[in-house]
């Protein structure tokens, strides 16, 4: 497949800047994938496409505060934006800045952090190496990192967490997730709807285009993830008994579909393994597991643990929508987001969401 396959013109006036409140006010586009047909809802109408003993699966990775400010030893500024922690004290990051080669130290801003720059990696990417760990200190110091797209301040930074957030270690959030309000997880739990959690630290590669044009040669970029024993158990135990499998956003989907190719005994790099004959294993429980995932999921690509999936609108040419075209097929995608746009969508971020139904 081609990047242009992905590719669509969206009006800049419905990417949208704030959230909308309350939570769960958005819109929802419900996409049916067998017959074709697209639904105008709102998103507190969600519970009516589900049924009792369906589980929703969602992301509960929390968005650090990861825009960090500071001075060189030299007097000049720069700007660090945490990308993954790979030690105790040890960060990957993009570094904003003049001359930040390695060896450079620093000291952050209204805090007595400091660091050292101890190895140069690709474009802006920098190890960086600090004094002391610097978790305890980001409430205190750190910004939130809001998307590029966005460009108004946002006045409360937990409406870029998801409202069951726990787990510290995403640069972006989960932002289909951003929907949910308290109400509506107890009015879902209320109608028999089983709520489980799995993690993956969400990368800033995730808003990142595929630049090459034959798809299938797009290197995924990698993301932690974690789910539970007790977690999989549930899941097998709810998909046995009958019920559909919801996965909350695209960063779940990964996480899920990745439990299912490690049940199905892949351990290693999820690229080639992701294209098993289908006819092979069709359907297999998901085991658990925690560590990377590479899964690059576009189309050809065989879902063996997702049912349904809730998502937002996403960039073009972005990995995160070829996830989406491989779960509702291609033409339906392009009519499903030419519809949205037409009826002004909110997009990306903070924009209004979409379930897609078998």
């Amino acid at each position: 497949m081609h990047l242009s396959d992905f590719d669509y013109n969206l009006p800049p006036h419905l990417i949208a800047q704030t959230p909308i409140e309350p939570r769960h006010a958005s819109r929802l586009l419900v996409v049916e994938r067998d017959s074709g047909q697209i639904h105008h809802r709102r998103f507190s109408d969600l519970s009516r496409y589900l049924t009792h003993g369906d589980i929703m699966v969602a992301n509960d990775s929390r968005v650090l505060p990861a825009r960090l400010f500071g001075t060189k030893a030299t007097g000049g500024k720069l700007e660090l934006l945490l990308l993954k922690r790979l030690g105790e004290r040890t960060w990957e990051v993009l570094a904003g800045g003049k001359r930040l080669r390695t060896g450079v130290t620093f000291s952050l801003n209204n805090s007595p952090v400091k660091g050292q720059i101890i190895e140069e990696l690709s474009g802006a990417r920098r190890l960086i190496e600090f004094e002391q760990p610097i978790s305890p200190h980001l409430p205190e110091i750190g910004k939130m990192p809001l998307p590029p797209y966005i460009h108004q301040p946002l006045a409360d930074p937990e409406r870029y967490q998801t409202i069951y957030s726990r787990i510290d270690g995403s640069a972006a959030a989960p932002t289909a997730g951003l929907h949910f309000s308290p109400e509506m997880l107890l009015a879902l739990r209320e109608n028999g709807i089983i709520l489980e959690y799995v993690t993956l630290h969400v990368g800033l590669d995730t808003f990142k285009p595929v630049e090459v044009d034959d798809i299938s040669r797009h290197e995924i970029h990698s993301e932690w993830a974690s789910l539970s024993a007790g977690t999989a158990r549930r899941i097998n135990e709810a998909k046995l008994a009958g019920g559909r499998l919801l996965a909350v956003g695209t960063t779940s989907a990964r996480t899920l579909e990745t439990a299912a190719l490690r049940s199905a005994g892949v351990s290693g790099s999820l690229k080639e393994a992701s294209r098993l004959d289908p006819t092979l294993c069709p359907w297999k429980p998901v085991a658990a597991f925690e560590g990377q995932t590479d899964l690059f999921i576009y189309p050809g690509f065989t879902f063996r643990a997702v049912d349904l999936l809730l998502t937002n609108f996403h960039l073009p040419k972005s990995s995160l929508l070829m996830l989406v075209s491989a779960f509702m097929g291609l033409d339906l995608m392009r009519r499903a987001y030419a519809e949205a746009i037409a009826r002004e969508y909110r997009f990306y971020s903070f924009g209004d969401a979409m379930l897609i139904l078998p």
